[in-house]
């Protein structure tokens, strides 16, 4: 009984998430825009402060805007770690940023995310996007949603991380797999841009 009434709450959940609409105000940057807000400093959970400009690495610089407990991040953060250890080994910048800000003081805490960080094993940068700052420059609306920068700091690859969140092993159509193998060889991308799925981001305003 117990089980089915988790199973139900989550659905709940889920249909409600799924049925958000981003805000109508908020453009996303486009194909070949430069990294923006490159100097803007956040606290990550390791307590270091960063900014992208200190994350991007030779290769390129890799942004997720996350959170802690939307049911879409919960069902891709399995990637997270390969993604992380992939990035690492070919010189390419990794960070996950948390912009929501109307929820900074319960879920999306600096303390609840060091928790869930450290529960799933998290092998990258964590930060907090205070006041939404980040996400806004972006033109980001969902969690989890993807900007993939080049070397050159040019963005190459936006929006889902794959055809299918809930089973890695099912993928057909890994985006962001292809676009990081792609920075390596200058390859374009096709699509070069995705409809990212998932909850809204929690702004202030």
């Amino acid at each position: 009984m117990r089980k089915f009434a988790s199973v139900f709450i989550l659905s709940l959940i889920f249909l409600t998430v799924k049925a958000q609409n981003p805000p109508q105000n908020i453009q996303s940057i486009p194909i070949g825009s430069e990294i923006p807000h490159t100097d803007y400093e956040m606290e990550d959970v390791s307590g270091e402060i960063v900014s992208l400009n200190t994350v991007k690495k030779k290769n390129g610089l890799l942004v997720i805007f996350s959170c802690n407990t939307c049911p879409y991040v919960i069902g891709w953060q399995d990637r997270y770690l390969p993604i992380g250890e992939w990035t690492l080994e070919n010189n390419i910048g990794f960070i996950l940023v948390n912009p929501n800000e109307a929820q900074r003081d319960g879920v999306d805490a600096i303390e609840k995310m060091k928790e869930h960080a450290a529960k799933n094993k998290y092998n990258t940068f964590y930060a907090v996007d205070k006041n939404s700052e980040l996400a806004d420059a972006f033109g980001a609306t969902r969690t989890p949603e993807v900007f993939l920068f080049d070397g050159k700091g040019e963005l190459v690859y936006k929006g889902a991380i794959d055809d299918n969140m809930e089973d890695a092993d099912a993928v057909e159509k890994p985006y962001l797999g292809l676009a990081l193998q792609n920075l390596l060889t200058d390859a374009p991308n096709d699509p070069n841009s995705t409809k990212s799925i998932g909850c809204s981001i929690k702004r202030l305003k």
